[in-house]
């Protein structure tokens, strides 16, 4: 199963990115590559979702049922499991917060830098106001970063 949880991203990042780029050299338009690399990022965010949750129940259910451990025993396997999945969903919040953040201040740099160049070239006296724009853009990436700390557990 942790094969299947490395193996499926790969695969389909690879395919995507193949299929991504034949449709560039056949003329298809940026904004449907966008479009179909977007949904193959959710579709492979769903698949690794669903493979970590159910392998962490799989194993939760292999250590319940197990008959000859004692009640101790089982009591102290099964609150090491749940903290495996807390753990494990924190891990996923905090690699999710960080990269939506950083890809959110990707776009707002992608749209604010261009145009900061632009009114910084026609009037120099705005580069002041142009980089605090520009400046918001990338606080949102590390807005993320931050989210993502707290969210990290702390053993």
């Amino acid at each position: 199963m942790n094969l299947l949880l490395v193996l499926v991203p790969i695969i389909t990042i690879i395919v995507s990115a193949t299929i991504a780029v034949k449709k560039k050299i056949s003329g298809t338009s940026a904004k449907k590559a966008f479009r179909y690399n977007a949904i193959a990022f959710l579709v492979v965010l769903v698949m690794l979702i669903v493979f970590a949750v159910g392998s962490f129940a799989a194993n939760t259910d292999d250590n319940t049922t197990a008959t000859a451990q004692t009640t101790q025993t089982q009591e102290t396997t099964e609150s090491q499991q749940s903290g495996g999945l807390d753990k494990g969903m924190a891990y996923l919040a905090a690699g999710l917060s960080t990269g939506l953040a950083g890809i959110g201040g990707g776009i707002a740099v992608a749209a604010g830098a261009p145009a900061a160049i632009g009114a910084v070239s026609e009037d120099p006296k705005a580069f002041g106001k142009a980089i605090i724009f520009v400046a918001l853009g990338e606080s949102i990436a590390l807005y993320g970063v931050v989210i993502s700390i707290l969210i990290l557990p702390s053993k």
